[in-house]
């Protein structure tokens, strides 16, 4: 019994000891992502904006990514006239933090950089709807209002059931009820918003200039062409293309390596 009592207690001390080091361990990669950032910044504002990008994709490396590491790489890659990886890193910080209005205003000087100017299908009122409300938060986010909206209808019907006063149980009844209505539709928001993240594959052209062909082959013929920094929607792949669609409704195949996809993080 007293030998199981020191092992109880060393794998305790070793678990402690684990437990710190991982605690050690993150502080000192919090430390120096923090370092990167502000030197990144520095370079930034000293016009280096090759150095400040290095700086930053340091931290990208590190799977440490925010809205503001994107935004601030696509103002450096903005500065260096690079179209498509600007709007290619704005696009990825408004994914993190659709409400980010500053990477909003700089997609949008970034968006007049490119040469195709490709009109959108029109969206019915419910798309139109959706992307200019419901889209504007995440679903993680929507995953939040979600828990205080459960929260917020169990605590009224609570107080609803255990009350006294006639009319105080009305006014908590109907809270309850209208809180309970908010917490159903955001679930389906939120289901719908994470299925539509999942499922839905946005890319940036990175090429300059390239054609996009009408089969998966270079000897295809070519039905349009597309130019730096713009949006498509992959839909397929086969070997080394990719079928994407782009804002008119066009369809068509491209070399793979020519785009980038954003929901890789």
């Amino acid at each position: 019994m007293t030998f199981l009592k020191k092992s109880s207690i060393n794998f305790i001390q070793m678990k402690n000891i684990f437990l710190f080091l991982i605690l050690i361990s993150n502080v000192l990669i919090a430390q120096n992502t923090d370092s990167l950032f502000v030197s990144g910044n520095e370079l930034y504002r000293n016009g280096a904006f090759e150095e400040a990008i290095k700086k930053y994709k340091e931290i990208e490396a590190q799977d440490v990514v925010s809205s503001e590491l994107y935004l601030n790489l696509g103002n450096a890659y903005y500065k260096l006239n690079k179209v498509g990886p600007s709007i290619f890193y704005y696009e990825k910080a408004l994914k993190l933090n659709p409400l980010n209005t500053d990477v909003t205003n700089n997609l949008i000087f970034a968006k007049r950089l490119a040469l195709d100017n490709i009109e959108e299908v029109p969206k019915t009122i419910f798309q139109k709807f959706n992307k200019n409300y419901l889209q504007k938060l995440s679903y993680n986010e929507w995953a939040m209002v979600v828990v205080v909206f459960s929260f917020l209808a169990a605590l009224f019907f609570l107080l609803f059931y255990f009350g006294y006063s006639p009319t105080k149980k009305r006014i908590y009844f109907t809270t309850s009820v209208l809180s309970l209505i908010v917490f159903i539709f955001s679930v389906f928001i939120t289901y719908n918003q994470y299925k539509q993240t999942k499922s839905k594959k946005e890319a940036i052209v990175f090429a300059e200039k390239t054609a996009v062909r009408n089969a998966p082959t270079l000897n295809a013929e070519a039905i349009f062409t597309l130019h730096e920094g713009t949006k498509v929607m992959v839909l397929d792949t086969i070997d080394n293309w990719k079928k994407i669609k782009i804002a008119d409704g066009k369809e068509g195949w491209i070399i793979a390596d020519e785009i980038k996809l954003l929901n890789n993080f």
